[in-house]
Formats: structure tokens, C-alpha cells, sequence
């Protein structure tokens, strides 16, 4: 799934995702090669040249054969080797690995915008790739049957590339088999052979809330799924009906609580055996200094014996460690989703897995009186907001809301969370504080990632003349963007029915509407536009920035988008503006759809108002090697020596768990995981060093900027 392409001297890369590199290269000559690089990678192309530039990323070289490793120094001092044989990682869009002997100088050029590679003399290097993601493997077809949705949730672990702990990389864990409805159970030979067999057994009662609940850490594990009622799960004689996890080889057994606590020993074992995984990695090939490496040593875990052991011998040593002693050095799970546990729920399963997402029976209740207004109160002020009361915003917030006209009324109601930086729902209800998402948003994604690749198109629709402040907002942010990467904006005024209809049914990414909605739709100059009207949904994301475009945005999930950003009811222009900039300014920064409405939702009073729909997880840059960073920014009081600046880095993705990141401080020498949280006291040079380094949204002063848009302010 990688396509390669020679422009003169420079080498462009494109995987299935529509992830792009860009080499260039001194007089560059490309031809094929069959020598391998020690690494999982899927091409390779030989270059001949002697010196080699890649955006700006992190790079680990390594000695073949030795175990030297080294890094480029993030304050900007060259790496520079004597000859030998190396493997240099370069962690840009599209991973990638370079193969070559001799000597060789990385450095960063001054701007800290390109890795410049480069050799004494015209070498010979075999460059190696790896697609972050992929297409599912085949298809699975199950009856109405748990214990046919047992095998095929067994079988998802035919996508994962290794059984080491580096399947803790998201890189190295596929894409799993989709699900259909069928009358009979139907698996290809292909995906049977591909299903590794560790001894590892989940057995589960035979009901769809076990089941679904346990899909995840069965998938992790590359486990055995059997439910009670089979003969060939009950081989150790323990009660039939008990949930229990099993290493056969080991004759160890370990009993299960029932529902609904079994959701919580699946959590714990899922989070141990994971964050476990991420460190014991760190004795195999792609070894990182992270952090966290330091609670090995406290839990007495040799982590070179147990990288090179069996799953199962692995499986065994960490259930011996204590939840309790790890639980405080743990990530932040990053997603968590609640599913109706039912036949018609299948299908969505193999899409979760591939996120890694923990799987929540659905519970709700009702929202109690200005419970909704409170809540959203409790965000806004967290967010750092220093204006007027909170008795007199409380009054206006319920003013406005209660002024709905003829807008589409939904019943919100409040969900019963679970552990999980991000929420989504696949049940009935629309609750508040997740996304609320369909099967159709999952199958619509693996149609927009078969697309070609090509610039990203966005089209701004301004349907409201007294709106324009948030169109000419927006349409500058994405103007901007448009600068830097490959983009085509359009921007649109005053749209009829018929013209706004083939907006959505052109092939856009982004359509950001911007103007009212009514019970009949979007409003139009010649009236509403129905989102179930259209014969098919091409926008692969949107935001229908408009008062009680709920109903509108799921219409246009079921015909054929991806994810977009809602409203649940009225919501004011001045906020409208707030809300709308900076969520055009997250998306097209990587941001996934929930992540950026989640951040953009807290600058106004009644962030609660707006919502996703669809796959929440989703973004426009599905390739994009680096997870999402959110910094926040704090001076210091000063002191006599210089002005010194508190940053917090906030790293993570629900697409890409187990991913690291590396804070470039001067003095920083360590990698973190994503999800936890990184704090660094800097002065203000050392500031804007990192800011330089970290493309990164900075909360600074009460309003969000982006990092490269800030150092200049800190460099004096």
C-alpha cells in the first residue's frame, strides 16, 4: 500500500492512509533493492547520494551488531558517527528507517524545519517504510451466536505483526478483520492461519455484555476466546459460569468477577498488561529512554529475560505485579466506548479494537434541573475564564437557552463515564460529554482512506450575513494552513438549497457551515436544506456551526461522513466565533474530531451545547506520526535572576496508544509516554527553544495559540 514517485531530486512517499513524505535528496538516484533492514518495515528503495532531507523529526541511530544507540540532540547539536554499519530511525509521517555503512552527520538545519542526513562521499542507502495503518485483513462472517462471535472476536489477532511487547507500538498492531451478519459462521483459511495460539484462554459466560467487554484485552493478548457453555473451556473444572483467564501451558487460572464488575478486572488487566508491555519493549530493538523505565527496576521485572519469553511466560510475571504498586504511574486510557450489547453491535467491534478502545456496558439518567448549565459552568470556569459572576453567566445561559424557537429540541441525557480521556456512545440516547457515534461513521472511514490521495479540500459556507465574523475568521485560519501543506480552500456566500446540497455531495474534507437550522434543516436564502434529502453525503468531516444542528449532522453521518461537530440547541454568534476558529484551527492541525471540539467547546460559557457525531476519533491527517500535544503555559512570579515560564505537555491520541513523545528541552533527556503529562520549568530562552521544537496548541493567557505562532512573543 506504499506508492513511491521521483521528482527530479526528490522522493515522494504516499502510504494507503494518504500519509505523505517528502525526501530530497543531492543529485538522488533511486532504483530497487532487496536488501532488508532489520526492522518491521513494509518497502524498501535503494538512494544514491550524499546527503539526505526529511522534515523535522526525532532520530535514533543504531550500530548493527553493537548496542550503541544514539539520538540527535534536540537543543540542535549534530550527531555525527565514525564509519560502520547503521540504522538510522526517523520518526517522520510515514516511519521510516535508513540502511548504510560508513560515516555519516545528522543535524537539524537552523529553522529546526528539516533532518539533514548527509555522507562524506555518494552512498548507497537502502531506505525502508512502514504504514502506520492499514485496511483490514478480510472479512468475518457471524450468525446470531455468542459463541460464534467468541471465535471471531478470537480471530481478530490475526492483524497484530508481532507477539512481543512491542505490539504496544500502534505501528506494529494491524488493522482487525471486519465483522458481518450472517446465518453461518464464515473465516477464510488466511485469517485462521495468521491467528496465533499462546495458550492463552478467555473463557466468558455466553451473553454480548461479556463478551463485548472483554474484546479488548482478548485482543491485546492475542487470546483464545470460549464461552461457558464449551466443554473445551471447562478442562480445569472451575464453575461454569465464571469468567475466568487461563495459561494453559502453566495450568495458572484466574478467576473473573461477573457483570458488572468484570469490567473492571478487564480494565485493570488491560492498563497492567499494556503500560508493562510499553516498558519491557525497551529491551528489544526500538528501545526508547522513557521516563517511566525507572518502576522496572522498583518491581524487580527483568525486562531482557521477559521480551525474549513467551506471551504466555510474560502474561504469567505480570500478573504477579500488584495493581495497586503500578496504578499511579499509569497513562490516562485514552478512549472508552459504550456499546449496546447486541447482535446489531457486532459489526462496530473490529473498528474499536483497532483504537484500542476499552468497551462499557451503556448506563444513563436524567439530567436534573440547570444540571446541564452547571456543568458546563464547572468546564468553562476550569478553563481559566475571569469575567463576570457565575450567578449572572447561569442567568444568561439559561435565557439563551431557553429562547429555541423553531429549533430542533433533543433529549440530552447524562452518561454513567467510566475511566477514559475520550467518550463514545453506540447505544441509544444522546448523552452529553461524548460523541455520539453509528456504525456507518466506521465503514464510511475505510472508504475515505481508499480515496486518492491528493490536497485536502476544504469549502467555507457563510449562510448568514450578520455571521461573518466567524467566516472571516476561519477562512483565514484555513488560509494559513493552506500555506504549509497541500490544501484547496473554497469559500462560499449566501448558498440556495440546490448549491448548498452539492457542497455536501462534492468531495470535500471539511465542510464548515456556518449559519442557522431550523426543524427542516439548513437555512437556505430559498429555504431549508434536509440532510436526509441528499442522495449521498461525500464531505468526510464537518462542522454545522448553526443552532440545533444535531439531528442535521446525524443525517449526514448515515449518508456517508465520517465525523462532524453539532449543536444541541441555540447558542449565541459571539460564541459561535469563539467556538468555530478554534476548532478549524485544532482539525487542521492534526487534532481528531472529539479532541479538538472538546478544547474548542471550553471557551465559552455553554461549551456543553456542542457536540460530534460519528467517529469522534477521527482526523484529517491519518497518518500523522506525531499524537496531538496540547501545552499550557504559566509565568512564573519572577524572580532576580530571569523570568521563568511553567510548561505542561499534554501528549496522547485514540489512535495511536503506545505512541511516545519527547519534550525538547535543553536539558531534557528522557522520553514519555503518551497520556501522561510532562512539566518543565524553563526560562524564557529555553522557552522559545521548545516552542520552536513542539508543533504544539498552547493554552497561554486564556486563549489557545499555536506554538509556532507564539516563540516570538518569549524571544528577547
Amino acid at each position: 500500500m506504499i506508492e513511491w514517485a521521483v521528482n527530479g531530486d526528490t522522493l515522494h512517499v504516499t502510504d494507503a492512509d494518504n500519509a505523505e513524505l517528502t525526501v530530497n535528496g543531492a543529485d538522488l538516484a533511486v532504483d530497487d533493492s532487496d536488501v532488508g533492514i532489520p526492522r518491521p518495515i513494509d518497502e524498501t528503495v535503494a538512494v544514491t547520494t550524499d546527503e539526505l532531507r526529511f522534515p523535522h523529526a526525532v532520530v535514533y541511530a543504531f550500530s548493527l551488531g553493537l548496542d550503541d544507540q544514539y539520538e540527535l540532540d534536540p537543543a540542535g547539536e549534530p550527531l555525527t558517527l565514525s564509519p560502520g554499519e547503521y540504522v538510522v530511525d526517523i520518526d517522520t509521517e510515514i516511519k521510516t528507517y535508513l540502511r548504510f555503512s560508513g560515516a555519516v552527520r545528522i543535524e537539524k538545519t537552523d529553522d529546526y524545519e528539516e533532518i539533514v542526513v548527509s555522507f562524506p562521499n555518494r552512498t548507497r542507502v537502502i531506505l525502508g517504510v512502514r504504514c502506520r495503518h492499514e485496511f483490514p485483513a478480510g472479512t468475518i462472517t457471524v450468525p446470531d451466536s455468542p459463541s460464534a462471535i467468541a471465535e471471531a472476536i478470537t480471530h481478530m489477532a490475526a492483524s497484530q505483526k508481532t507477539d512481543t511487547p512491542d505490539r504496544s507500538y500502534p505501528s506494529l498492531r494491524g488493522h482487525p478483520s471486519l465483522i458481518e451478519h450472517g446465518d453461518s459462521l464464515e473465516i477464510s483459511d488466511c485469517i485462521r492461519s495468521d491467528t496465533p495460539d499462546h495458550g492463552i484462554e478467555l473463557v466468558v459466560p455466553p451473553d454480548y455484555e461479556s463478551l463485548f467487554v472483554t474484546a479488548p484485552l482478548a485482543y491485546y493478548l492475542q487470546a483464545t476466546v470460549r464461552t461457558t457453555d464449551d466443554a473445551l473451556g471447562n478442562r480445569i473444572g472451575s464453575r461454569v459460569d465464571q469468567p475466568r483467564l487461563r495459561l494453559v501451558d502453566r495450568a495458572i487460572e484466574r478467576t473473573l468477577s461477573p457483570m458488572p464488575d468484570l469490567e473492571c478486572d478487564v480494565e485493570r488487566l488491560l492498563r497492567k498488561t499494556f503500560f508493562l508491555d510499553c516498558l519491557v519493549r525497551n529491551a528489544g530493538p526500538h528501545a526508547t529512554t522513557l521516563s517511566e523505565l525507572s518502576l522496572l527496576e522498583a518491581l524487580e521485572i527483568d525486562a531482557e529475560a521477559l521480551y525474549d519469553t513467551s506471551p504466555q511466560d510474560r502474561l504469567a510475571a505480570y500478573l504477579d505485579v500488584p495493581y495497586a504498586a503500578i496504578k499511579h504511574r499509569l497513562p490516562d486510557w485514552h478512549l472508552s466506548t459504550y456499546v449496546a450489547p447486541e447482535y446489531d453491535s457486532v459489526e462496530t467491534i473490529p473498528f474499536l479494537l483497532d483504537r484500542l478502545s476499552m468497551i462499557y456496558t451503556p448506563k444513563a439518567s436524567t439530567l436534573e434541573g440547570q444540571e446541564l448549565v452547571e456543568r458546563s459552568l464547572e468546564d468553562f470556569y476550569r478553563g481559566g475564564d475571569s469575567g463576570r459572576g457565575r450567578t449572572e453567566r447561569l442567568d444568561e445561559a439559561a435565557a439563551t437557552r431557553a429562547s429555541t424557537g423553531r429549533v430542533a429540541s433533543v433529549d440530552i441525557v447524562k452518561p454513567d463515564l467510566r475511566s477514559g480521556r475520550t467518550h463514545g456512545w453506540l447505544a441509544d440516547g444522546v448523552p452529553i460529554d461524548v460523541f455520539k457515534s453509528a456504525p456507518e461513521a466506521y465503514h464510511n472511514r475505510l472508504e475515505y482512506l481508499e480515496r486518492e490521495s491528493g490536497s485536502t479540500s476544504i469549502c467555507v459556507v457563510l449562510n448568514d450575513p450578520e455571521m461573518a465574523g466567524e467566516h472571516d475568521t476561519v477562512a483565514e485560519i484555513y488560509r494559513r494552513r493552506a500555506e504549509e501543506v497541500t490544501m484547496n480552500l473554497t469559500v462560499e456566500e449566501s448558498l440556495e438549497t440546490a448549491e448548498l446540497a452539492r457542497v455536501f455531495e462534492d468531495n470535500h474534507d471539511v465542510v464548515h457551515y456556518i449559519g442557522h437550522c431550523e426543524t427542516g434543516g439548513l437555512c437556505c436564502p430559498d429555504g431549508t436544506l434536509a440532510a436526509s434529502s441528499l442522495d449521498r453525503c461525500n464531505a468526510q468531516t464537518f462542522f454545522l456551526n448553526a443552532c440545533g444542528s444535531f439531528y442535521e449532522g446525524k443525517h449526514l453521518i448515515e449518508k456517508g461522513s465520517v465525523a462532524g461537530a453539532v449543536t444541541f440547541t441555540r447558542v449565541l454568534n459571539d460564541h459561535a466565533v469563539k467556538v468555530g476558529s478554534t476548532f478549524a484551527k485544532l482539525l487542521v492541525h492534526g487534532f481528531s474530531i472529539e479532541r479538538a471540539m472538546g478544547l474548542a467547546r471550553r471557551r465559552i460559557m455553554m461549551g456543553k451545547d456542542y457536540a460530534v457525531v460519528g467517529d469522534g476519533t477521527h482526523s484529517l491527517t491519518q497518518g500523522k506520526h506525531q499524537p496531538p500535544t496540547t501545552a499550557t503555559l504559566e509565568k512564573l512570579p519572577d524572580d532576580k535572576s530571569d523570568k521563568r515560564y511553567l510548561l505542561s505537555l499534554d501528549c496522547y491520541s485514540t489512535r495511536a496508544t503506545g505512541s511516545y513523545y519527547f519534550p525538547h528541552t535543553e536539558t531534557n533527556e528522557y522520553a514519555y509516554l503518551c497520556g501522561n503529562e510532562s512539566t518543565f520549568r524553563l526560562t524564557a530562552s529555553e522557552l522559545v527553544t521548545m516552542l520552536k521544537e513542539t508543533d504544539a496548541s498552547v493554552i497561554y493567557d486564556g486563549d489557545i495559540y499555536w506554538s509556532k505562532e507564539l516563540w516570538p512573543r518569549f524571544d528577547q
